[in-house]
């Protein structure tokens, strides 16, 4: 079977064809195996793609887009005078490399793998599907980049080398993505970040280069970071390209002079100033590892290898990083560029099994990795909010009652908090008895050192909110509630996650329905392990709310959005929010 494999990246885009009866090898296009993902519109309209876009985006930088992937949630890109839809740029790059598989086969392949970031969820994985379609590509299989890069490491484990799961740290343009995958089972555990790839790499060099040079000419400098003209446009993206290469030049000297345009002189830069600025991310990115494969129930050491994909990973400051953090060291590939499109090639073809996997136990051969995708993945970060999401000003702490209940909003120090307040008309009766609390088995006062998430939290915070999000206790808010306790979270965008332990959906929802005006959207839910609840979602004149629980989980978690602009938006935005960024546990 002739299957075209196109690990489709931020940056480049690599594809492996493997076709009579021969091995995998990768597809050169422009002369390289690595193609540009970036795209130009022509003035006709039609799509550029690669290396011809890199070179007629000299001439009108205002038509080209250089990273369409980082543009998946815009829904349209502005090239020049035309609105392009994202589905079209992204079928332009994956159909320039269908036409060279098609060339080499001299026909059609058979079948076609596409990798995806694990942190796309149903709707950006919907979107990769059209383009393929688009594409020309009948049918095509999505598989995780992470669950690629692993099936690739797995086929070129020697002899005798430790057998295990293997654990994945993938740092590409746009997104940093680390996994675990065990042998012949589906991810046993993922996550990532939005906020850190090499791009994020070469703006702090660019911030720190500016640093240097701005109050030479400071509104020059802002012409080269906010151009206005073609000519603008034009010295801005040679200067991000020397940027680049100056990056990449520090993995492999210990200094590098980055050339800059008039008026300003040209910049040294060394690589332990580099690494000053990139540590903290790194680190961070190094910590989410070593978390995710405890999440696996693992430790280092049992694992079959740790590996490093992605052009950063030749950064050597990120090897020494992941290799104190874990206590293992980590191995890479002189092209781990190539490694996930290689790696979809050896992906199981067979369904994983649905039931619960136990303790993984290292196998006496490594048989292909399999993938068993599900309706709700976990994000690799958080996707940004609605428009318009932002904190409001401090209001003061009114008394609570009781009841049914509404939504209202604190601010304390600038940060976002929701309680559940009841209007003084929805008072119980006098002689009406009120139910307490529904407590979970075992349950115990939150640790100094757990933030306000307990064992019973936890379950329904998954490692979203519990890697991302800042929480806290609230029990000020819980005994007004009525709960046992409460726990308030909130992301670095001001976002804020609330949970109440010892209530339930069926308790909170009339008096919330009371609160939501137009349509209300309530739904089920499902994460791939298993676990499974039910949301209701809706915008009223003061908020916009999605309260949610997990079956047999007495704890009730409450999205708000409390902008002045949220009742121009749907329930939808809500739920989407829901679904790609806070993701309930597992």
């Amino acid at each position: 079977m002739d299957v075209l494999s196109i690990d489709f990246g931020t940056s480049s885009t690599v594809g492996v064809l493997a076709a009579f009866g021969r091995g995998p090898r990768a597809i050169e296009v422009d002369g390289s195996v690595t193609m540009s993902s970036a795209v130009y519109a022509e003035e006709d309209g039609r799509l550029v793609v690669g290396q011809d876009a890199e070179r007629r985006a000299r001439l009108d930088p205002s038509r080209f887009e250089p990273h369409p992937k980082r543009r998946i949630d815009d829904g349209e890109l502005l090239l020049g005078d035309r609105a392009v839809p994202v589905v079209d740029a992204f079928a332009a790059v994956l159909r320039r490399m269908g036409e060279e598989a098609e060339r080499q086969l001299s026909g059609v392949p058979d079948e076609v793998r596409l990798s995806h970031p694990a942190g796309w969820g149903a709707q950006r994985q919907q979107t990769l599907r059209a383009a393929a379609g688009k594409a020309g590509f009948v049918q095509a299989r999505l598989v995780p980049e992470p669950v690629a890069a692993a099936a690739h490491y797995a086929t070129l484990r020697e002899t005798g080398a430790p057998s295990g799961p293997i654990a994945v740290y993938d740092l590409g343009a746009g997104t940093f993505d680390c996994a675990v995958v065990g042998a012949g089972t589906a991810v046993l555990a993922e996550d990532g970040l939005p906020d850190l790839g090499s791009l994020d790499i070469d703006q702090a060099l660019l911030v720190h280069i500016g640093r240097s040079v701005s109050h030479a000419d400071p509104a020059q400098w802002q012409r080269l970071l906010r151009p206005q003209t073609t000519s603008d446009r034009r010295l801005q993206r040679v200067l991000l390209q020397d940027v680049r290469d100056a990056k990449e030049s520090l993995s492999r000297h210990a200094h590098t002079e980055v050339p800059m345009p008039d008026p300003f002189g040209d910049v040294l830069v060394t690589r332990a100033e580099l690494e000053a600025l990139v540590r903290p991310n790194l680190l961070r990115s190094a910590e989410m590892l070593a978390a995710t494969i405890a999440r696996a129930g693992l430790t280092p050491d049992r694992l079959g290898g740790v590996y490093l994909v992605g052009g950063p990973s030749r950064m050597p400051l990120l090897a020494s990083l992941v290799g104190s953090t874990l206590g293992v060291v980590p191995t890479t590939e002189d092209q781990p560029e190539t490694a996930v499109a290689f790696g979809l090639h050896h992906v199981d073809e067979r369904p994983a099994a649905a039931t619960p996997m136990p303790a993984p136990q290292a196998p006496a051969s490594w048989p292909p990795v399999q993938y068993q995708p599900g309706p709700v993945q976990r994000p690799s970060a958080p996707m940004p909010p609605p428009p318009g999401w932002q904190p409001q000003k401090k209001k003061s702490r009114k008394p609570l009652i009781i009841g049914a209940i509404a939504l209202t909003v604190l601010v304390v120090a600038g940060i976002v908090t929701a309680v559940l307040v009841t209007r003084g008309d929805d008072k119980p009766a006098a002689n009406q008895p009120v139910a307490p609390p529904i407590t979970c088995a075992g349950s115990q006062p939150a640790l100094p050192g757990e933030n306000g998430l307990t064992k019973c939290i936890r379950r329904l915070a998954g490692p979203t909110i519990q890697t991302r999000a800042t929480c806290s206790d609230d029990p000020e808010l819980a005994k007004a509630l009525g709960a046992v306790r409460s726990a308030l979270c909130r992301f670095p965008d001001k976002t804020t996650v609330a949970f109440h332990e010892g209530l339930t959906l069926a308790q909170v929802e009339p008096g919330a329905r009371k609160d939501m005006t137009g349509r209300v959207e309530t739904d089920t839910w499902r994460t791939r392990t298993g676990l499974s609840g039910r949301y209701v979602a809706g915008v009223g004149p003061k908020l916009g709310l999605l309260i949610y629980q997990a079956d047999g989980i007495p704890v009730v978690g409450t999205v708000m959005d409390t902008s002045p602009s949220h009742t121009s938006r749907r329930p939808r935005d809500l739920v989407q929010f829901f679904e790609q960024t806070v993701q309930p546990g597992e």
